[in-house]
């Protein structure tokens, strides 16, 4: 079984592919690791902006450098 990259909580670009046309750009953040039957771990990832989870492998995905800025967008209070 081959050892995953990125770990819980780590923010990653996505790195998209010819097929990819549909899926928003952007930061993700790593929700789970999951198990693969390949030699390409994935992951259930979260887009920044629009919330939605889903599913990745590894070679889609990059880590994101460490800058002063935040490293994730802040959750609002429900007004």
């Amino acid at each position: 079984m081959t050892s995953h990259k990125f770990t819980v909580g780590q923010v990653v670009a996505f790195m998209p592919g010819p097929r990819d046309a549909n899926i928003p750009r952007g930061r993700y953040k790593v929700q789970r690791l999951l198990p693969s039957e390949t030699r390409d771990p994935q992951y259930r990832v979260k887009h920044a902006v629009d919330q939605h989870e889903r599913v990745m492998a590894e070679s889609q995905l990059t880590a994101e450098p460490e800058t002063g800025r935040p490293q994730w967008p802040a959750t609002r209070a429900p007004s």
